[in-house]
């Protein structure tokens, strides 16, 4: 691969080379990140990438579509098959795009939107005053339980009779317990909203069947095809039939322009895969490497948020560790483990510093890493929670970090010769 860059462009082949092997020999824990098999790369990198289109097949606004119809009519059987899904949209650019072309297709400027706070494991595009969504429509948010620290549903019910919003989003990027959509999608019949689920982060482990599918019970379900889907830099939208219309506008030319048949392809590939007992097997490694971590840290004196886990993520109270997320993730850094600092349900800390980190498991997972080896890191994390500062400690653990990864390669011997 880059065999052409690397005659024509040595500084910028570097750079690529330099990340490759950075990858190679990190042990990559961020929750919102995967890696994706050489298929998808080839794919990202085709003939596709030449073509701009706009619409739908049948309805191009552009010539030379027939190629690419069959493209994409190719992913609409294979997403509806995979996910069991009435309807599906496959040009959302990524899982943020997703969710605008719901907001466009559902939405006018005002309307509320009931979605989980961002400090309590909402995303950004659900409502963040850092979002330029929030100055479009109006915005209120649920939480969890001081107690539980899990969605406080009794709350979110009486907050959705009172405001009555047009919209309530389910869904999170920092919540390691399953949903409970039946309830939600209730919830939104009886004060007369639209539900969306956002299940970039679960997608892998809903196409995999290991854990319940937002698809039967919400109206629009959207998702990125990156995180545990382990596809290209995309998004999917899916809704029932009877929406499928207003999506599509709310796609093109509601939020989106011309297609990126290029990545379209590549997640076209990964529908596929992740029907396949491999991917499955992944999927079931990662959640159970994600037991094995919850464990191993409360063993250890790390306090899980909520308790424990449902799904690929942890996100971990490091207060009674003595130690912010942002020193935890800068040490871990420097040893060769990558998580992110992460705010906690009613942080004191600021968003910038942090009491806590959010942890993921898919990549770790996909590269082969089983029980010994999470206990191992576990290991290592409680060494690097204990004296984030000390020389010697940092390259005793970054030693171990590199001789670990170094047993489960990244990619195949030879995949990137030139």
């Amino acid at each position: 691969m880059l065999k052409y860059t690397k005659q024509s462009d040595p500084e910028l082949y570097e750079l690529v080379e330099e990340e490759l092997h950075r990858q190679e020999q990190n042990i990559e824990m961020i929750a919102s990140e995967s890696t994706v098999p050489l298929e998808v790369m080839e794919l990202s990198g085709s003939v596709f990438t030449n073509k701009t289109l706009e619409g739908l097949p049948g309805k191009r606004f552009q010539a030379g579509s027939e190629v690419a119809d069959k493209l994409e009519e190719l992913g609409w059987r294979r997403a509806k098959e995979l996910f069991g899904a009435e309807h599906v949209n496959l040009q959302a650019y990524s899982g943020s795009t997703a969710n605008y072309s719901v907001f466009a297709a559902v939405l006018t400027p005002g309307d509320r939107i009931l979605s989980m706070r961002l400090d309590q494991g909402g995303h950004l595009t659900h409502g963040s005053p850092a979002n330029w969504v929030s100055k479009i429509y109006h915005h209120d948010f649920y939480g969890v339980n001081a107690e539980t620290e899990q969605i406080d549903y009794d709350a979110l019910e009486a907050m959705a009779k009172e405001i009555r919003p047009r919209l309530i989003i389910a869904g999170a990027s920092a919540y390691p317990r399953l949903i409970d959509y039946e309830r939600m999608a209730r919830i939104a019949e009886e004060t007369g909203a639209y539900l969306m689920v956002d299940m970039a982060h679960i997608a892998g482990l809903v196409a995999a069947k290991l854990i319940p599918s937002p698809i039967p019970w919400a109206d629009f379900v959207t998702t990125s095809t990156t995180k545990t889907f382990c596809s290209a830099r995309a998004g999917m939208v899916f809704c029932k039939e009877k929406y499928a219309k207003m999506l599509d506008r709310g796609t093109f030319p509601g939020s989106l322009g011309s297609i990126h048949l290029h990545t379209m392809a590549a997640k076209i590939w990964s529908l596929k895969y992740a029907g396949t007992p491999a991917f499955r097997a992944v999927m079931q490694r990662v959640l159970d490497n994600a037991q094995t971590l919850a464990r191993a840290l409360d063993e250890r004196g790390f306090r899980l948020v909520s308790g424990g886990t449902d799904n690929h993520l942890l996100l971990v109270d490091l207060r009674s560790k003595d130690i912010s997320g942002k020193v935890f993730q800068n040490a871990l850094d420097s040893v060769g483990i990558t998580v992110n600092k992460n705010q906690i349900p009613n942080d004191p800390a600021s968003p910038f510093v942090t009491s806590g980190v959010r942890i993921g498991m898919t990549s770790t997972a996909q590269r082969g890493l089983g029980e010994a080896e999470i206990i191992r890191i576990a290991d290592i994390m409680e060494r690097i929670a204990g004296a984030p500062e000390d020389p010697a400690v940092l390259d005793a653990c970054r030693a171990e970090a590199r001789e670990l990864i170094f047993r489960f390669p990244l990619y195949p011997p030879g995949a990137f010769d030139c």
